[in-house]
């Protein structure tokens, strides 16, 4: 197993309940899918097990596997995006918006708030513009599959002079 602290190295692939692959670090998936973008870097991800820095159902499934292991997690809302907030969904006026930023408030465009939230307008009429700021994906079960490919370093548990006491 998998613990805290330990960085593991995986390649995970991301897809909708009917699916489809919404994200990838593997290359061939990638291609197989017909995802590839040039400008994107197909590498797999690395980072420290239970420090957050991933879904939070991710960072659970990988502490249940080991290195070599695949495995296909089905995440609710809670453990992936979040579930959907509908005080996310803002409408500003159209003037407002247009004048602090360089868009043309057109549907699907996105947009960033004064906080750096992006967020893409969803409905746009001549006076106004409805902005959603949640994530694609909120509110939606998701897959991943995990292949964990390696796993190593858990981080240093040497002790400070301060914490060692006197050694003399």
């Amino acid at each position: 197993m998998i613990e805290a602290g330990e960085i593991a190295v995986v390649h995970l692939t991301g897809r909708t309940v009917d699916g489809t692959v919404f994200e990838t670090t593997d290359v061939d998936v990638a291609l197989d899918e017909r995802i590839y973008h040039d400008h994107r870097d197909y590498k797999p991800l690395e980072f420290r097990v239970g420090e957050g820095h991933v879904l939070p159902g991710i960072d659970d499934a990988v502490q249940d596997m080991r290195s070599g292991e695949t495995r296909t997690v089905v995440l609710d809302p809670e453990d992936a995006y979040g579930e959907r907030d509908d005080e996310a969904v803002v409408t500003v006026p159209r003037s407002k918006l247009e004048s602090r930023s360089e868009t043309t408030a057109e549907l699907g465009e996105l947009v960033r708030s004064r906080t750096n939230d992006i967020g893409w307008i969803v409905d746009v009429d001549d006076e106004t513009a409805t902005i959603d700021f949640n994530h694609e994906l909120a509110g939606k079960r998701v897959e991943f599959e995990i292949r964990i490919l390696e796993v190593h370093g858990r981080r240093s548990t040497k002790l400070n002079s301060s914490e060692r006491g006197s050694e003399a």
